[in-house]
């Protein structure tokens, strides 16, 4: 697989409180990467630096070999990068239906309005929402506004996906059919996906590698396995030194 992202070195800073710190990960074509940490890790922050909405301080970012770094979140789409949000953020008076459109009118292939029409079907279809096209965003569950984020953030046939929290909130049955859709929009698509996850059993699942912050820092990178007996991860944020056991036993 060829290299999708390569981070570099990148910090940023806040008002004196250092957010994100010297992290460096690549991730390869097609792979899912996980991303933990505490609360306050800089998971999000990294997230934005990633997306264009704020600009690192230090460091490279490189998207399919092209350097992104503090580029515009409009220019950054257009290389293939997409993602969802932790706080969902549904077009709230448009139909489900119009909400995939503009996704893929203001995607990386800037379909037009014919073509966006065209291709909307095929999205809900993947994302379970074909039943739910024309009902409003608003008046979605959670569980529905999380596809549709999804939804409309596969519309504009990204190459890296971000996904923020995207379990968070589901019940077990919810967390069950949007992990097997994480795992078939790899698999049909080849979408290379970020994830930030606090339910280990899933980010332990769902991830061939997973890349650990703590204070803004990295602390960790490797296999589901290797980061689950690694004893700095057991200390700053899995907390039970049985944690590996039980994790790696759910697999």
């Amino acid at each position: 697989m060829s290299s999708l992202i390569t981070v570099t070195g990148v910090s940023k800073r806040f008002s004196g409180v250092q957010a994100v710190s010297n992290v460096s990960f690549d991730m390869a074509d097609g792979e899912i990467l996980g991303l933990i940490g505490p609360n306050g890790a800089g998971k999000t922050t990294l997230f934005n630096l990633l997306g264009g909405v704020i600009r690192p301080d230090e460091g490279r970012i490189e998207l399919l070999g092209e350097d992104i770094t503090g580029m515009a979140p409009y220019l950054v789409v257009d290389r293939g990068l997409a993602r969802t949000h932790q706080i969902v953020k549904p077009l709230n008076e448009m139909t489900v239906l119009n909400n995939v459109i503009v996704g893929a009118c203001f995607g990386r292939d800037k379909l037009s309005l014919r073509q966006a029409e065209a291709r909307a079907p095929e999205i809900l279809e993947m994302t379970g929402l074909t039943d739910r096209a024309d009902v409003l965003g608003r008046h979605l569950t959670i569980a529905g506004k999380k596809r549709l984020e999804l939804a409309r953030a596969l519309a504009g046939n990204p190459r890296l996906l971000l996904l923020d929290e995207v379990l968070a909130g589901l019940n077990p049955t919810e967390v069950s059919g949007m992990m097997e859709m994480i795992r078939m929009v790899r698999r049909e698509r080849g979408i290379g996906i970020l994830i930030i996850e606090h339910l280990m059993q899933a980010v332990m699942s769902l991830s061939d590698r997973i890349v650990v912050l703590n204070f803004g820092e990295l602390l960790a990178k490797g296999t589901p396995e290797a980061i689950a007996k690694h004893p700095q991860v057991v200390e700053a944020y899995l907390g039970d030194p049985d944690m590996a056991a039980k994790l790696m036993a759910q697999q």
